[in-house]
């Protein structure tokens, strides 16, 4: 009969060799079956960006993101900046589906003019990214804006804040065909069909230009003074419509509601300032380190530019009084470009 003893002398032993059997495994190391591939993947591979126009923002930051997240992997980065010419835009992507890069990422001016373009470069090999501005032909995949939330969210907030008062508010859209004027137009109607009493005295295209914008709200304030709220489209186009609210001495008494990519000079001053009262920022680093990884994602899936199709919606951030000014609400561009 083995005693206590003799049992407890033999289990360590047995657990002594175990320990040193693990720690020679672990000694020598385990290479990560996945590593290898994903960088040779993404190794010497070429990126073309086509935004609006840099410049702005959001182009330049998510630029910035791309570049930041693909580069150290080897991977060259083309910029083609149409500089805000549509034509232009569909020229450059004409000439790099010519060229063939590995992928396409685009910021589309419109939901159609780049739509059959789109179609033939997933056609000739080549993965297609849209950013924030979708065509009306779904490319491998789509980062950007929920532009019907965004809509629905900024009426909703702007009803409320008429609540009491006339409930006449106004509209000012961006361009009337991009994807982040026509869908946010139909969140703006989402909204408006809950709420009979709100009358929309002005509903009006503003091209994405500031200085339009000013003019129009310029002259709805003319008109009917005692509007209670606008909708705008975009930070950069409606610090004119904040303008010409300021101007008027309205700013107590005007609801304003837009939405942009959550730079600190477009959207936390702006708010901290009283111009602007609700900004629903699509946070554009998080949008860019989205696209990134979706870019990795697609050069190291092995699957066929097209034979897939996704969107990664991005997560609002409403800015107000109440977190404009704590940290990490809004970025800075100038830190993101060092």
């Amino acid at each position: 009969m083995i005693s206590l003893a003799k049992l407890a002398k033999t289990g360590l032993i047995a657990t002594t060799l175990l320990t040193a059997s693990i720690g020679a495994a672990i000694a020598a190391g385990l290479d990560e079956p996945y590593q290898a591939k994903f960088i040779e993947d993404l190794q010497g591979k070429t990126v073309a960006y086509v935004p609006l126009a840099m410049g702005a923002d959001l182009t330049e930051g998510w630029w910035a993101a791309l570049k930041s997240e693909l580069e150290p992997y080897g991977i060259n980065m083309e910029l083609r900046d149409p500089n805000w010419s549509t034509s232009a835009g569909a020229q450059a992507v004409t000439s790099l589906i010519s060229s063939k890069p590995d992928v396409i990422v685009v910021h589309n001016p419109d939901v159609q003019t780049y739509a059959k373009l789109l179609q033939r470069a997933e056609k000739a090999g080549i993965y297609v990214v849209q950013i924030n501005m979708g065509s009306s032909y779904r490319t491998s995949a789509f980062v950007g804006a929920n532009w019907v939330e965004i809509g629905q969210k900024g009426t909703e907030a702007a009803i409320a804040a008429c609540d009491g008062k006339s409930n006449k508010i106004a509209i000012v859209q961006g361009s009337l065909s991009a994807a982040a004027s026509a869908y946010q137009l139909k969140g703006v109607e989402n909204a408006l069909a809950q709420h009979p009493e709100i009358e929309v005295v002005s509903s009006q295209p503003a091209d994405w230009d500031a200085a339009k914008a000013k003019a129009i709200t310029q002259t709805v304030l003319k008109q009917h003074p005692d509007i209670c709220g606008i909708v705008g489209f975009w930070d950069g186009m409606d610090v004119g419509t904040a303008a010409a609210v300021n101007e008027a001495g309205l700013g107590d008494e005007i609801f304003v509601a837009t939405s942009g990519g959550g730079e600190t000079h477009g959207a936390c001053d702006l708010v901290n300032s009283g111009a602007i009262d609700l900004n629903l920022s699509y946070d554009v680093p998080t949008q860019g380190r989205q696209l990134a990884g979706v870019v990795k994602w697609l050069l190291s899936s092995g699957m066929e530019p097209g034979a897939v199709k996704g969107s990664a919606y991005t997560t609002l951030i409403p800015i107000t009084k109440e977190n404009a000014d704590k940290p990490g609400t809004c970025w800075n561009l100038a830190a993101i470009k060092q």
